[in-house]
């Protein structure tokens, strides 16, 4: 398997560290259906049957591949988990972040996006890849092979939104189907990811979007879900023989609801999505690529 290539995104990566400020919130996008996507599409071809467009780019001609591309990973239920389907928030998430990262940074970012199985054979043309509902998660061996061979040789893998003890126990269970010799660990609040472009001083909680937005009605709302072992947010992490970090797993919280409903109403896009999800995910991904 052949290393994956991240040298060619570093200097976009590297003049990024000086973002614009958030603009406000967009109007949201309607998700589209929520079907049993083909593998390898792209998270645009699927928006298409929607309502709404995302905004649109186009990068140089001749480097439409020189580009970061966020890739989703389309997977199988493990019905015997709490945890939701591998399409939960698709494709609005995934677009408005990759729409986001280019607007606010100098990332070159792909405007399409991807959803590919862990045995498609592109899997290693792209160093990040996004799980989204890992309380729900279930690989065969010759997916946690694949996987495991993937990170390390340099990929990276982001697991989001799921809750609660039981969902961190099932997808614990199957990760460690890919590393039965390595543990997560707390990421502390001091590590360089959480200060390489935004400044992140707190795990602060995005919740679902109508948790969020009864919070506004009322300051004293439960935002959490799962119960009381869902109300303190974790980032934890595991990684290779050298320290890098491999898999970084954001538990009791719901970046994908702060990209996909960014526009739900100003009181989300101020709390939730400007000041947790897209800043944690522009920080998460800057780090991937350049270490």
């Amino acid at each position: 398997m052949k290393k994956l290539g991240f040298v060619s995104l570093l200097v976009a990566l590297a003049l990024g560290t000086v973002l614009a400020q958030f603009g406000g919130g967009r109007r949201g996008f309607r998700r589209g259906d929520d079907g049993d996507y083909d593998t390898a599409q792209t998270a645009r071809d699927v928006r298409q049957h929607g309502d709404y467009e995302t905004p649109m780019w186009t990068n140089a001609p001749g480097f439409e591949k020189d580009v970061f591309t966020f890739v989703r990973i389309h997977r199988e239920r493990n019905y015997s988990g709490e945890g939701g389907s591998w399409w939960t928030d698709a494709p609005d998430s995934d677009l408005n972040l990759s729409y986001r990262l280019q607007q606010m940074t100098s990332l070159k970012v792909n405007p399409d996006g991807r959803f590919l199985q862990l045995t498609d054979k592109q899997l290693t043309e792209y160093p990040f890849i996004y799980m989204v509902e890992p309380g729900s998660l279930a690989l065969s061996d010759q997916e946690a092979t694949t996987l495991r061979n993937y990170l390390l040789n340099g990929g990276f893998l982001m697991l989001d939104d799921f809750w609660g003890d039981f969902e961190w126990q099932v997808m614990e269970h199957e990760i460690k189907k890919v590393f039965p010799d390595r543990n997560f660990e707390d990421l502390p609040l001091t590590h360089p990811l959480y200060h390489c472009v935004f400044e992140i001083r707190e795990k602060a909680q995005c919740p679902n979007v109508d948790n969020g937005n009864r919070q506004e009605r009322d300051p004293n709302a439960m935002i959490w879900e799962k119960g009381p072992s869902g109300r303190e947010v974790h980032h934890r992490v595991i990684r290779d023989d050298k320290g890098r970090i491999m898999v970084f797993a954001a538990h009791n919280t719901d970046n994908g609801d702060g990209w996909e409903w960014e526009g739900n109403n100003h009181y989300y896009f101020e709390h939730f999505a400007e000041k947790i999800a897209y800043p944690l995910a522009i920080n998460v991904i800057f780090y991937a690529m350049t270490h």
